[in-house]
């Protein structure tokens, strides 16, 4: 985990030295914009080589969607429509870079919402054809895994676990565009499994709850729950793979508030006396399945030979990770297999524009994935990552030996 103020002087030493490039510019460090809109987030960032984060700027939904119940689409590509060129030109102003000082631009074009990427591509595309500059797409997914080494040095290989309101998957990250896949959910990620437990128990009418995301207000209510309780079944104990499965763990706790709105007596809509301890069970049960499919996934490179033998390393990012629960759940197994494991600040975890900037430096750097202006880019909603070998860990059959989850809520 990282110091905010030790990140924070970082940031104020590398816009000095940045300033200082400025003022020399045979040696001016490179600059790129990225802009991040791949589900509900207006995002962008303006960063230079070095990492230094200059300015930005993020319009976020979530009150709006929170309100609706969930994501609508149309509803996230009007507001991305209405606060992108708002959002973007704060960042520049706030980095004191003009759109003539960048020597890229950097958007997430895959994956995400159709509706939510196409605002972002044809904003981007009409600024770098008006400004005549480099254009690099983004994986969104990718920008999530390399975060991290935009915070701290990270040598490839390592290990990454993504889990978010729209993912959940676990890959070994060989370099910036070199991916393998190990598993992935196979219905429901982690965030919408939470949101919609949340929604089902009403939590946005709990005092403690206000303003809350559903995920947020689960992780609020367990710390004061009892998880034993409530026993939901972890899903795909016979997988031997490092696949995910979630919506099987709603279904089990929709039956059972099902049932204790029954024994008291109360509504669909109104809070039941347990909702503690619902959420610690779920929030467990969550945390539990996440754990024993990244554990598989750590020996299963062992075994093959996968990560290096001095400093292994686990990089846990996106939305749900935030979550200190499983965090400490994931300690545990790291602790157990001798693993360091990194998490960004909460800010880098969740969908931003400095992430997408991170990655456009990084690919800026190694010229990779860099286009001119005038050629044609496409969106692509579903993209994988990688290339799956999921097949072949399955195939392992690797038995994961219990470990003791022993964590206060």
């Amino acid at each position: 985990m990282f110091a905010r103020k030790a990140l924070d002087r970082s940031v104020k030493c590398a816009f000095m030295r940045y300033r200082a490039c400025r003022e020399a510019p045979e040696i001016r460090a490179r600059v790129v914009l990225g802009i991040e809109t791949s589900c509900d987030e207006t995002g962008a960032a303006v960063m230079d080589e070095t990492g230094a984060i200059l300015g930005e700027s993020l319009h976020s939904q979530k009150e709006v969607h929170l309100k609706a119940g969930g994501i609508i689409p149309p509803v996230a590509q009007r507001l991305h429509r209405e606060n992108i060129s708002r959002v973007v030109q704060e960042a520049l102003d706030r980095s004191g870079v003009t759109a003539r000082e960048l020597d890229a631009v950097a958007t997430t074009v895959k994956p995400g919402l159709a509706l939510s990427l196409g605002v972002g591509l044809h904003f981007s595309l009409g600024f770098v054809r008006q400004h005549e500059k480099p254009f690099i797409p983004i994986h969104h997914m990718e920008a999530h895994a390399l975060t991290v080494r935009m915070l701290q040095h990270v040598e490839f290989p390592f290990l990454v676990l993504l889990v978010s309101g729209g993912h959940s998957l676990l890959a070994l990250a060989r370099g910036i565009d070199d991916f393998l896949l190990l598993g992935q959910t196979l219905d429901e990620a982690p965030g919408d499994t939470l949101d919609k437990v949340a929604r089902r128990l009403s939590l946005l009418k709990h005092p403690k709850c206000d303003g809350l995301s559903g995920g947020q207000a689960i992780e609020v209510l367990a710390k004061e729950g009892d998880r034993l309780q409530f026993q939901f079944k972890p899903p795909m104990g016979q997988h031997y793979d490092c696949n995910f499965s979630f919506a099987g763990v709603r279904n089990q706790v929709t039956m059972a508030i099902k049932k204790k709105e029954k024994q008291e007596g109360v509504e669909p809509g109104q809070l039941l006396s347990c909702v503690q301890d619902i959420a610690a069970a779920v929030q467990h049960t969550v945390a539990s399945h996440i754990a024993k499919r990244t554990h598989r996934a750590i020996l299963f490179c062992r075994a093959c030979g996968l990560l290096p033998q001095n400093n292994p390393t686990l990089v846990v990012s996106g939305g749900v990770a935030s979550n200190e629960y499983i965090r400490e759940t994931l300690r545990i197994v790291t602790d157990a297999t001798g693993m360091q494991l990194l998490c960004p600040p909460a800010k880098f975890c969740t969908d931003n524009g400095v992430m997408i900037a991170w990655n456009g430096v990084e690919r800026l750097k190694a010229g990779k994935g860099v286009v001119s202006h005038t050629q044609e880019v496409t969106y692509e909603p579903r993209a994988p990552l990688g290339r799956d070998i999921s097949a072949e860990v399955r195939d392992a059959t690797i038995k994961v030996p219990a470990l003791k989850l022993k964590i206060k809520n």
